[in-house]
């Protein structure tokens, strides 16, 4: 509770006797309070606003049948102030349009007062100033009035204040009757990057590498000409295999299969594609002597796979209906039969493709063993990180074995090289875990236009969205989002009960010292030995006046992060923590 106008007697008629402003002098004489109360107390950062009630009550026989009083709410910190709605009040007997309060019966006002957030205002005092105007004596424009003494200004302040500058400035500040000092930013603190989901990179430390060469048979023979045995994609295939020898990352399986065409008898089939089998692995096992690797061989009988394979890559008019045959029918006869019905199609199938069916497969299966991570880490710091491909790239940077601007010099690298969806994505979380908000947003717009259409970053996008203070935006986002990112979207409202209820950790710990439950804060970070934890149980035993543990935690946090000693300087929750002298700072 504040009292405004509260003046002794002696005072008030002394500076109002020299001032003549005689409608207020009469009300100075009342001896009564003007009662005064700003909710909250301390204010509070929500959603970008700092909002409050202020109730003003008279008593009876106080305000002036003929006065108007012009009151101004004006939050003031260091470098500025902002000024919130005036409130116009006036006697009974004045013929204006403002709020009424009566002498007889008293009266007050309410007024809901809000400011956009300015981080200046961790250190701020909310005022009020006033301008009193009566019909007689040196008041007859509206004139300032200092609320803690009661006093108009003298002909000397007069000057100051119609010159302007920062005179005048702080001579208005020193008018200003201060009914709430400091803002309580703790919403600040909510981890909104710890929410962000990062896309998967697809990375695979083994990956495994086909490649296939044909040896090509004549129409129901698994004799192999000299010609057939010796083509150019067989020799590409016995290079790279030679090539791949004695790489110790490599692992070569060797196959050779053998295949028949589907026409002609089932059982014939199956023992040409055997007998293919054999011809071609004595054949590979010439063209790949210098290797010295077991080869495998088998047999497949008709292949019906490469069929459908090669019918469906073809440009033949009537492949649809072909395609149909084949999901119809799952007899070998069968298919056959109701395909050589289509006299016209079959000859085209005789022609193009099942010749290309009539073979002996050679496959070299290479299991490749990638970099591990400390060599990918080398390269990165040597800043080869052209030696890195896209996938490599992104596993690297969620790996935990860079530091914050490491990965971000990865990811950018990669979004600008390769341009991926999930390049761009996870640069966006890598920025909002750095605190750079509006490049996350920015990447997370990239990764859209990219092509992704994903959860993951419709989740991100409503995030960044909260840490640059567009709620109404995220909160379209959100809709698709997890339950973790909605609650988020509940906490940056104020909303922390519901919050609260939804999350866990840091950010659970957060919502509930806004909801003064700190019990249940405390145990939300009991096992979080992060600064940023032991910083929020100071604020926490501060509030619960426990001034040792306060300072053993703040100490701990500024250990850990210098940067805690400044912050803990202006922060309006460590006030009486600082206040107690249980830590220097």
């Amino acid at each position: 509770m504040k009292n405004l106008f509260r003046v002794s007697l002696v005072l008030a008629v002394v500076a109002l006797t020299v001032s003549s402003c005689n409608c207020f002098k009469k009300m100075a004489k009342n001896m009564e309070d003007v009662n005064l109360t700003c909710t909250p107390e301390v204010l509070v950062l929500n959603n970008g606003k700092v909002d409050a009630d202020i109730t003003v009550t008279f008593p009876v026989e106080y305000f002036n049948k003929k006065a108007v009083v012009k009151v101004t709410p004006v939050i003031v910190f260091e470098g500025g102030e902002v000024a919130g709605t005036t409130q116009y009040l006036q006697g009974s007997k004045v013929d204006d349009n403002y709020t009424v309060i009566d002498k007889k019966n008293g009266g007050k006002y309410t007024q809901h007062v809000s400011f956009p957030y300015d981080s200046r205002m961790r250190e701020c005092e909310l005022q009020l100033r006033a301008e009193i105007k009566c019909p007689k004596g040196k008041c007859k424009e509206f004139t300032l009035v200092n609320l803690n003494t009661g006093a108009v200004p003298t002909k000397e302040e007069a000057a100051v204040l119609a010159a302007g500058g920062a005179e005048a400035d702080a001579l208005k500040r020193a008018f200003g009757l201060t009914i709430a000092v400091g803002v309580n930013t703790l919403q600040e603190e909510i981890d909104y990057a710890s929410a962000m989901k990062v896309m998967d990179s697809g990375y695979k430390n083994v990956t495994t590498e086909v490649t296939k060469a044909n040896y090509m048979y004549q129409i129901n023979s698994s004799n192999l000409s000299k010609k057939a045995a010796d083509t150019e994609e067989l020799r590409a295939f016995q290079q790279k295999a030679e090539a791949q020898k004695d790489n110790d990352r490599i692992k070569q399986n060797l196959y050779v299969n053998g295949y028949a065409s589907p026409d002609g008898p089932e059982k014939f089939n199956d023992k040409l594609s055997a007998a293919r089998s054999q011809s071609g692995k004595k054949a590979a096992e010439k063209l790949l002597s210098e290797i010295e690797l077991p080869l495998d061989a088998a047999s497949y009988g008709e292949d019906w796979e490469g069929f459908k394979e090669l019918v469906a890559a073809s440009d033949i008019e009537d492949k649809q209906m072909i395609l149909s045959v084949l999901n119809m029918y799952s007899s070998s006869s069968e298919r056959e039969s109701e395909i050589k019905n289509m006299s016209q199609v079959f000859e085209t199938l005789k022609k193009d493709i099942l010749p290309q069916l009539r073979r002996a497969q050679l496959v070299n299966s290479s299991d490749i063993t990638g970099k591990t991570d400390d060599e990918m880490v080398a390269l990165v710091r040597a800043g080869k990180l052209g030696e890195l491909n896209d996938k490599e790239l992104l596993h690297i940077a969620e790996s935990g074995k860079l530091n914050a601007q490491e990965k971000i010099a990865v990811l950018e690298y990669a979004a600008k090289t390769y341009k991926t969806p999930a390049a761009y994505n996870n640069l966006g979380v890598a920025y909002a875990k750095n605190g750079e908000a509006q490049k996350a947003a920015d990447s997370f717009d990239k990764a859209v236009k990219a092509g992704a259409n994903s959860s993951e970053v419709n989740n991100n996008i409503a995030l960044a969205n909260l840490m640059n203070g567009n709620v109404d935006k995220a909160k379209q986002y959100a809709a698709g989002s997890t339950a973790e990112t909605k609650a988020l979207v509940e906490a940056a409202q104020g909303n922390y009960s519901a919050a609260q209820a939804q999350l866990n950790g840091y950010n659970a710990a957060i919502a509930s010292a806004m909801n003064n439950d700190f019990t249940a804060a405390k145990q939300y970070i009991a096992n979080d030995k992060t600064a940023k934890a032991d910083y929020l149980r100071a604020i926490i035993a501060s509030k619960e006046g426990d001034m040792n543990t306060a300072a053993a935690q703040l100490k701990s946090a500024i250990a850990k992060e210098p940067a805690y000693t400044q912050r803990a300087k202006t922060d309006v929750n460590l006030r009486e923590l600082i206040k107690s002298g249980a830590i220097a700072l």
